[in-house]
């Protein structure tokens, strides 16, 4: 059901990347590129972390910003745009890992920087496993340990994760991101912060790595 014209109004007052969206929708290619500009790293960084692959991520963000670009002139504001654009980029990393070989690879490379530097998945590891370190950490080396850390999670709780502390969203709008009800992300984020816990504590205490399976 199409959206009134107040709604798609008010859409537009409160997000500033659903006025450009709509900038696109009427055929600006500047306000394309603005988007891109503030999202692209963005979006590398939340597939990276998704897909275990720094390339392939990169490669799917520009498979998720040419859906935006080829369904623009369909775009109806029904939620904030980053919420719409994630929605797309967890259906692109499904479809991307579910087409992928048998053969499965777990990234445990560092990742280049993106829009995020060390302190986010620091401050995750330290809310996750509810103390300080005992040891003391390498900051380049304590990144790669939290990513692996999240690797052990499950898709689900690993992209819930990922939007609540990197983009920041709220358990309504990781819900629409994922087709889930508020109250079932806030169960979800809450067994994810338990499993990551799980796997960052031996670390934390003794330097025990964790170990992502592979399927």
């Amino acid at each position: 059901m199409a959206l009134s014209e107040s709604s798609t109004d008010n859409y537009a007052l409160i997000d500033p990347d659903v006025r450009l969206m709509l900038e696109v929708r009427d055929g600006s290619a500047a306000a394309f590129e603005e988007l891109m500009l503030r999202y692209q790293s963005r979006l590398v960084t939340v597939l990276e972390h998704l897909v275990g692959r720094r390339g392939q991520a990169e490669d799917l963000a520009q498979e998720v910003f040419l859906r935006v670009y080829r369904s623009r002139e369909r775009y109806t504001p029904g939620a904030r745009f980053s919420t719409w654009l994630f929605t797309i980029a967890n259906n692109v990393a499904l479809n991307a890992k579910r087409s992928r070989s048998r053969r499965r690879e777990v990234n445990v490379e560092p990742a280049e920087s993106g829009a995020f530097g060390a302190a986010p998945l620091e401050q995750m590891a330290q809310a996750a496993s509810g103390q300080m370190p005992t040891r003391q950490l390498d900051k380049a080396e304590l990144r790669d340990v939290v990513r692996l850390a999240i690797a052990t999670l499950s898709e689900r709780q690993r992209m819930a994760v990922l939007l609540s502390k990197f983009e920041e969203m709220s358990y309504a709008d990781i819900g629409a991101a994922m087709d889930m009800t508020p109250q079932a992300i806030k169960s979800l984020l809450s067994r994810a912060r338990e499993n990551l816990r799980t796997a960052l504590e031996p670390y934390l205490q003794r330097g025990d790595r964790p170990a992502p399976e592979v399927p």
